[in-house]
């Protein structure tokens, strides 16, 4: 679809098994945008023209409601910028991949029944993720897998699907509006053990999800966002964790607390109870979902799991710490933040390992406490926003109570609504439970 001497110079690219996308835009220059450090490349010194962009238009399969488009037995996402008047003026041609070897990350999660919920922002891989998991579900576990292929960015264009979703089935979406009444139509018709949903967005694909959830099915999907709390902060979304609530509290109890009368606590368990934080292609944060949400809304740091592969060795890592935004900001910085920070556990190189983690809670807890620097009893400062990603939790449907101010003690209240040293956190009473 690209003009000949474009597609030339492209074919023998050094770059090419980096390149992620081509834009042909009216009026400017061809470029070519690369994976990594790899710096954008314009590919010629003459502008793109309108016959170049009809010439494309043509060679691909006709755009849906979403302005994407792709090519026949392809995995390639073609998405078009139109004008006031409809017509096409842009295109960004995403490269697609089938890549195997990152399920590894998460091989032992797939064994089980339990939904998983991938979240990482636009590039970052989810698609391709969720493709090979369609195909390791299906082909090797035997699983009967239905995917919800909106846009056909999973399977592929055209009717036949692409061979790396494996013997997993396909529902193509006319309409990215209809994606929700698509999912329940699956359950209902095709019997799927698992469904496969690319970008929930909406209320109606979220409550699609806990519909499908509890009927039994397991199922995988992918959203939008950094961090948990994304999606806990998200009125929309955050029924998928399991949506959050405002609670009243008796005198007796707020006074037992040391805290406010209304608190924030999680609403239902979670549509997915695990959750993947993709930060980077190679290093992830797992989330047992009830305990790290229970934990942000006490106020708490949740102990989550680092899941890293070496893309040299292809081995897979697993490390358990306490949550802290340091950590997983920028994989560049791994190495001085995780030295700095001290907090890591256990740290194994299998899956048998990982799922064992044979250490005590208690130890555990103690040992994340001692390594960080950090204890119940200390004092949140004014700078927890920087040092605590979920420091903002602790102000959700706070309003001054004077009941509760007397029994903390002017000494133990800091104005911004943080708890002082005059209440112990949660992990100070009780040790997390090992993720799974």
């Amino acid at each position: 679809m690209l003009p000949d001497d474009v597609r030339g110079i492209l074919r023998a690219h050094p770059n090419r098994d980096q390149l992620l996308e081509v834009v042909l835009d009216l009026g400017r220059r061809p470029e070519a945008r690369f994976a990594g450090d790899i710096a954008n490349e314009f590919l010629r010194d003459e502008a793109i023209s309108q016959a170049d962009l009809d010439a494309a238009e043509t060679s691909v399969g006709d755009f849906g409601g979403d302005n994407r488009a792709g090519i026949e037995g392809t995995l390639h996402r073609i998405s078009a910028i139109r004008n006031r008047s409809g017509k096409i003026v842009g295109l960004t041609c995403r490269v697609g991949r089938a890549v195997t070897g990152h399920v590894e990350m998460i091989e032992d999660m797939l064994t089980g029944n339990e939904s998983i919920l991938f979240l990482g922002r636009p590039g970052v891989g989810k698609t391709t993720v969720i493709r090979e998991i369609a195909r390791v579900l299906s082909d090797e576990l035997g699983k009967r897998v239905v995917i919800i292929d909106t846009s056909n960015e999973i399977g592929g264009d055209g009717d036949i699907p692409h061979p790396a979703i494996g013997s997993a089935r396909r529902m193509q979406v006319p309409d990215p509006a209809q994606q929700h009444q698509i999912m329940i139509e699956a359950v209902e018709n095709h019997m799927p053990e698992v469904i496969i949903v690319d970008e929930i967005g909406t209320e109606a694909e979220a409550i699609a999800c806990r519909t499908i959830a509890e009927r039994g099915v397991q199922l995988v999907g992918t959203a939008h966002g950094q961090l948990l709390e994304n999606l806990i902060k998200n009125p929309t979304l955050t029924d998928l964790v399991g949506g959050v609530q405002s609670v009243t509290l008796g005198d007796d109890e707020a006074r037992a607390r040391g805290c406010q009368k209304t608190i924030m606590e999680r609403q239902a368990p979670p549509t997915f109870p695990i959750l993947i934080e993709m930060h980077e292609r190679s290093m992830w944060v797992a989330h047992n979902v009830e305990e790290s949400v229970d934990e942000v809304l006490a106020g708490g740091r949740p102990m989550v799991q680092m899941r890293s592969r070496d893309q040299n060795t292809g081995q897979v890592r697993f490390n358990r710490t306490v949550y802290d935004m340091d950590v997983f900001l920028s994989q560049k910085n791994v190495a001085y933040t995780l030295g700095s920070m001290g907090g890591l556990m256990g740290a194994t190189t299998d899956l048998a390992e990982a799922r064992v983690f044979g250490l005590a809670e208690e130890n555990m807890a103690n040992n994340a406490v001692l390594n960080a620097g950090w204890s119940p009893n200390d004092v949140q400062g004014t700078n927890d926003s920087v040092d605590d990603p979920y420091a903002w939790a602790q102000n959700l449907g706070m309003v001054p109570d004077k009941d509760a101010l007397e029994a903390m003690g002017a000494h133990g209240y800091v104005g911004t609504g943080k708890r002082g040293n005059g209440r112990q956190s949660k992990r100070g009473r009780q040790g997390p439970r090992a993720f799974r």
